[in-house]
């Protein structure tokens, strides 16, 4: 059975560096505005932090290169 493209897997990349895949996480994670707990949260999942109830969530700024062309 090839594991290649199993999840969870290193895959080799052309520069012979492994890359190590990101977990698949469903759902977007927000900070809370009290407690500052992690929170990740589903559709349909009340906008509460889990840790503390406070309603006043932030989200958390992605960790992928976005870039935008300017002229």
């Amino acid at each position: 059975m090839n594991s290649a493209g199993a999840p969870g897997s290193a895959t080799p990349a052309a520069d012979g560096a492994t890359t190590i895949p990101m977990p698949l996480v469903r759902g977007v994670e927000y900070r809370c505005g009290d407690c500052g707990a992690r929170n990740i949260i589903k559709g349909g999942d009340p906008v509460r932090c889990r840790q503390c109830g406070f309603r006043i969530l932030y989200k958390t700024r992605t960790k992928r290169l976005i870039q935008f062309e300017a002229r």
